[in-house]
């Protein structure tokens, strides 16, 4: 076969992709940037207004609050997701019995559906009945009104965010697999303990793991949606739950306003752009790569 008709059959094979991500997301990509510099409502033809919708959004009272939620939201599930990743991580990398077991039990969480996980939290944080406020009752705790007092909303969307972190766990977990057993014999050697040698030979080592899942879960983190739509509809109670994506949806299908809902995802594509930018930038003197 010559060259020339190799090449003919790699692209015919790699057609379907081709045409997948020109339809499916460089025609979207494309058209919502066009459509971000207009008024369109889907029903009627777009109309060109330029820089309008953006301008609209620095006087937009709403907008500023959803992005506020958003980026509070982050700052407070990605540093304890990540952490509890990693220990969950180290518990499970130890050699006990059944292990596979407890990584199949930590991981299957991840694996239920936002819409029943909300429904099924919905039921856990119930002021009155749920099961959380009966434990803390009875050990003589406060019980907070988790979904209807705005100072507690917020952290109970963060707690759920803990819960969920059965990918990062694996991801973790199979970082931690290939630490080089050496590393931790020469710590021993040198006296190290279990905290010594988690600190100066595990986290260095799966330091570039540690930056994936920080930077997936930013990304993450800024676009979520299902879990607060369900649990506090409207972004109740106070609209202290009302993120960044909730608000871009409403705008987009409750009001028509699909040209300044482009506009609002093109500034949550910068605005997740530069966070792991800066993530990348701090982190460059922390993160050891092998070789």
């Amino acid at each position: 076969m010559s060259p020339r008709r190799e090449q003919w059959v790699g692209l015919l094979f790699a057609m379907p992709w081709i045409l997948g991500f020109l339809v499916f997301l460089a025609y979207p990509l494309i058209s919502s940037f066009y459509y971000s510099f207009t008024s369109f409502s889907v029903l009627r033809r777009p109309i060109w207004i330029g820089l309008e919708n953006y301008r609209e959004m620095l006087g937009d009272e709403v907008f500023h609050l959803s992005l506020k939620n958003t980026l509070a939201f982050t700052a407070g599930s990605v540093p304890l997701a990540t952490v509890a990743a990693i220990l969950v991580a180290l518990l499970l990398n130890t050699r006990v019995r059944g292990m596979a077991l407890y990584r199949t039990v930590f991981y299957i969480p991840s694996l239920v559906p936002m819409v029943a996980l909300g429904v099924l939290w919905l039921w856990v944080f119930n002021g009155q009945y749920g099961l959380l406020n009966e434990v803390l009752r009875r050990l003589g705790l406060p019980d907070p009104a988790w979904l209807s007092d705005p100072a507690w909303a917020k952290w109970t969307l963060v707690i759920i965010s803990i819960w969920g972190t059965g990918n990062a766990m694996i991801i973790y977990l199979a970082g931690l697999q290939d630490v080089p057993q050496s590393l931790y014999e020469a710590a021993e050697m040198d006296g190290a303990r279990w905290w010594g040698k988690t600190r100066h030979v595990t986290l260095p080592m799966i330091s570039p793991v540690i930056l994936f899942n920080v930077v997936m879960g930013i990304i993450g983190t800024l676009q979520t949606f299902a879990l607060p739509y369900v649990m506090f509809p409207g972004g109740q109670p106070a609209r202290s739950t009302y993120f960044f994506s909730m608000y871009l949806y409403d705008n987009a299908f409750l009001y028509q306003r699909m040209g300044y809902a482009s506009a609002m995802g093109w500034v949550m594509f910068l605005i997740t752009l530069a966070l792991t930018l800066l993530a990348l930038r701090v982190s460059a003197k922390h993160v050891h790569y092998e070789g």
